[in-house]
């Protein structure tokens, strides 16, 4: 047995950073033990770090040693424990989507305050709903928690994983929500949805490139759904120039069009959305010090 003199908390701890030291640092391993310990015990986080001399039932030892056994594969801690939190939320996630990631809320964030200051300024004809499409939705945190956050929005989103699609309605239903989900591959569509406007479009669509993946943690590169993650070598920003071409079809006049991007190809996708006739492009940085995002204007001429 792994944690065969495990006791008390603090013996968790240990036994999950004797455990884990060769896949994870300090204070990842000290975060997915947290997560663990709060699972299997209902124990506040705040419980966890204050008394950590308390007792662990065999019961939730022997869950917690199970917990260890897959964690040492590298599998991720949220699909072991089979959820997440994004954007103060519950997802539901599985190797069929992506794990979201915070560098998306930023997105999310963005997009929620960039849609309510356009509404509130009059900037779009709108009388009575926001029209929001989230292209490649995964879990489906992106349209989700706009459409939380956004009530009155119509909100749409599309993926190629029939697979991914299910988890994302199973997310809608869980966070009680109304999204339109929508089988389509932006790189060969054929849905009802090109020939819809839009006020809002988002994505984070695939951009890690062969380069990127030899630098990635194994918890990413062995367990989360390749199509979601890779594009290829020699055409990076494939899926940017499917959606920015989209996008100025069916944005409205003064549309905005929000993005995650890969941080080594900034520059270029500026240039990409430019020759599609955005205008205001703004590239943001993430809260790691990185360009990872882009707020980008259909500005028609009239």
């Amino acid at each position: 047995m792994l944690l065969c003199c495990v006791k008390t908390i603090k013996d968790v701890f240990i036994a999950y950073q004797k455990g884990l030291t060769r896949l994870y640092d300090k204070q990842e391993i000290e975060a997915v033990t947290l997560l663990a310990i709060n699972e299997i015990t209902n124990l506040s986080n705040a419980f966890i770090k204050a008394f950590p001399e308390t007792a662990i039932v065999t019961e939730h030892i022997q869950k917690l040693e199970n917990i260890l056994v897959q964690l040492q594969t590298g599998k991720p801690i949220q699909y072991i424990l089979g959820y997440t939190e994004f954007y103060g939320l519950k997802f539901l996630v599985n190797p069929s989507v992506l794990i979201p990631r915070p560098e998306t809320e930023e997105l999310v964030e963005w997009a929620v305050g960039g849609g309510q200051l356009a509404v509130n300024s009059g900037q779009w004809a709108v009388s009575r709903e926001l029209h929001i499409l989230d292209i490649g939705t995964g879990s489906g945190c992106i349209a989700i928690s706009l459409k939380k956050n956004i009530p009155n929005a119509e909100v749409a989103a599309i993926d190629i994983s029939p697979d991914a699609l299910q988890t994302a309605k199973e997310n809608a239903k869980l966070n009680d929500v109304s999204v339109n989900f929508i089988q389509a591959d932006i790189l060969n569509l054929k849905s009802e949805i090109r020939n819809s406007k839009f006020e809002i479009i988002l994505s984070n669509p695939p951009y890690v490139t062969l380069h990127d993946k030899a630098q990635m943690h194994i918890n990413v590169v062995n367990f989360e759904p390749h199509t979601a993650l890779f594009v290829p070598e020699d055409d990076p920003l494939i899926f940017y120039n499917a959606i920015a071409g989209f996008a100025a079809n069916n944005l409205v006049n003064n549309g905005l069009l929000f993005l995650e991007i890969n941080e080594s190809y900034g520059p270029e996708t500026v240039q990409l959305l430019t020759d599609n006739g955005f205008k205001n492009i703004e590239l943001r940085k993430d809260m790691g010090d990185k360009f990872r995002m882009i707020k980008a204007v259909l500005i028609r001429d009239l």
